[in-house]
């Protein structure tokens, strides 16, 4: 895991060692700004996710802050075990209200060290908690640049957690593509001295110069 500033309490890992570990809420406040910016005029048009409008991806995003924040709690159930590429996500009436709340949720809940200890589940999978608490950050990191550019939004992530996503991804690109699976689509190539944003979006199988 990359070198953490403004670190949350240690956890230990495998070896014994203890770590720091990321905090979640700056790119959740992140995000939440950047869904505070999007005009109802803007909802149903493209994002870089293929299928989604921008009022998927709004909804997958409260469905995963959700669905991550019983992950941290081992509060298994519904909400962890559903695989989020069985549905269309949507957003309710209320997303404007509810989506703020349910990142400031997750962000919270992975505060806490004993969320990333032991097993937990999430889109159907179970997964080490530590596993689990870097692909929420993750999430957060690519979502909240694919709302950006979909919206017109300028986005500067959270250092941290551009860090995470970025070890992480580059980890997940030298896997099997079988061993992949579908939750990201196939790395797309990027310039020498491509900033670390553009990598991580073409890591997740994003082209970086996308735009609606």
């Amino acid at each position: 895991m990359p070198e953490i500033t403004n670190p949350q309490p240690d956890a230990v890992d495998p070896a014994g060692e203890p770590h720091e570990l990321p905090d979640l809420r700056p790119q959740a406040r992140l995000v939440a700004r950047l869904a505070a910016g999007v005009t109802d005029d803007r909802l149903d048009g493209p994002t870089p996710c293929p299928d989604y409008a921008v009022r998927h991806l709004l909804g997958h995003l409260v469905g995963l802050a959700a669905a991550f924040t019983d992950a941290a709690r081992k509060d298994l159930g519904a909400r962890t075990d559903t695989d989020p590429s069985s549905r269309l996500p949507d957003i309710g009436a209320d997303w404007r209200d509810e989506l703020p709340r349910r990142l400031a949720e997750l962000a919270e809940v992975w505060r806490d060290s004993a969320a990333w200890t032991g097993q937990t589940r999430a889109g159907g999978v179970d997964l080490p908690g530590e596993l689990a608490g870097v692909i929420a950050l993750n999430e957060l990191v690519v979502h909240g640049w694919d709302l950006a550019r979909a919206t017109g939004q300028e986005y500067a992530p959270d250092a941290v957690g551009l860090g995470v996503s970025h070890q992480m991804l580059s980890a997940a690109a030298t896997e099997d593509p079988a061993a992949r699976g579908t939750l990201f689509g196939p790395p797309v190539p990027v310039p020498p001295g491509a900033s670390v944003l553009d990598q991580v979006v073409a890591l997740s199988g994003r082209d970086p110069l996308w735009h609606p």
